[in-house]
């Protein structure tokens, strides 16, 4: 799984560089983006094989993120996390069908186990070349 890039998109430098780490001492290769824009600029010459999205964030919430993302016909495997576990952001976000909702602080086999699973049925780039 060492060859799998993860894009982890949060308006947290702090968490940004927390999850890098984390995922890092795991030898995965580990993009960050401080919002959705940029993550979905870079999709010009980076594809992952998993996306770590904050819910709440401005300018993009991750939920708008994911409707883009589907209405464009991006298809790369889903992670939510959030501190505002509420019932309707829930709802709403599996309707998206991500691969896991996780809430904050995220518990590293929790999230572990999600990107096993993203994995699993991350698709290649559409992109020849790119990963």
């Amino acid at each position: 799984m060492a060859d799998r890039w993860i894009a982890i998109v949060d308006d947290d430098p702090s968490v940004l560089k927390a999850l890098a780490r984390l995922l890092r001492s795991r030898a995965f290769h580990v993009r960050t983006f401080e919002s959705a824009r940029r993550f979905l600029a870079a999709l010009d010459d980076f594809w992952p094989s998993c996306l770590i999205l904050d819910l709440q964030m401005p300018e993009m919430t991750g939920i708008e993120l994911q409707q883009h993302m589907r209405s464009n016909g991006i298809d790369i495997p889903v992670i939510i996390f959030t501190a505002h576990d509420d019932a309707s952001a829930r709802s709403r976000c599996e309707a998206l069908r991500p691969v896991a909702f996780l809430s904050k602080p995220l518990q590293s086999d929790e999230l572990f186990d999600a990107i096993g699973r993203a994995i699993d049925v991350s698709k290649p780039s559409p992109f020849p070349g790119r990963r």
